[in-house]
């Protein structure tokens, strides 16, 4: 983070900031900033060639330092709402650890190579990386379906279901799953039916919401 100001200290976070923004350079500068965001905007040119442009001597391109001062403001702004506001930190905390709950699971499944794509082709690249997301994906769509399956058994035997538990129940289930052996694929087995014509009572319902 940095100062607002050379001049700004302050007594608990001080040590969090180094160095200042430079205002006037993002003054100097406002309306070609303006102008690079319309363009972008309007679709008459793509972000990555702007960013390639602007990189190009960064040192002595201004405009890019503009761009860079404001990055640093905007940035600033928000990791002092992020420490003043716990539910926003709740909020970050709970999505950080669904993509690394994803992250470790797609990882977990590409096991031949401990999660490494040992290729220098792009192309191949691509394709091992499509191909774990279609294994994870199906393995989702595996544990969604047992999972409802057993909920609903749950629920037609009379019991309702709790909020919280529900909260804790993650797709990312792994300990079912034989990485290694011989399988044998059933083109012709089809799942069973999921019933959703389930009866369920006023009281299962508003738990399970």
């Amino acid at each position: 983070m940095l100062h607002p100001s050379k001049q700004s200290a302050y007594l608990h976070i001080d040590e969090l900031f180094s160095g200042s923004i430079d205002w006037k350079l993002i003054e100097d500068h406002y309306e070609d900033l303006l102008r690079v965001a319309m363009s972008i905007k309007s679709g008459r040119i793509h972000p990555s060639t702007i960013l390639n442009k602007l990189s190009t001597y960064s040192k002595k391109n201004k405009l890019y330092q503009a761009f860079r001062e404001l990055g640093c403001a905007i940035r600033t702004l928000f990791l002092l709402y992020y420490l003043s506001d716990e539910e926003l930190r709740s909020t970050i905390q709970a999505a950080t650890n669904k993509s690394e709950s994803f992250n470790g699971f797609i990882k977990w499944l590409f096991f031949g190579g401990e999660g490494i794509i040992a290729e220098n082709n792009r192309q191949r690249q691509r394709k091992m990386i499509k191909y774990n997301h279609l294994v994870a994906n199906c393995l989702i769509f595996y544990n969604v379906f047992q999972l409802t399956h057993i909920l609903h058994e749950y629920m037609q035997e009379g019991n309702s279901l709790d909020e919280e538990v529900l909260s804790d129940l993650s797709p990312y289930l792994t300990f079912h799953v034989n990485r290694f052996g011989k399988y044998h694929l059933d083109s012709d087995r089809r799942p069973s039916n999921l019933q959703f014509d389930i009866s369920v009572s006023p009281s299962q319902l508003k738990s399970a919401i």
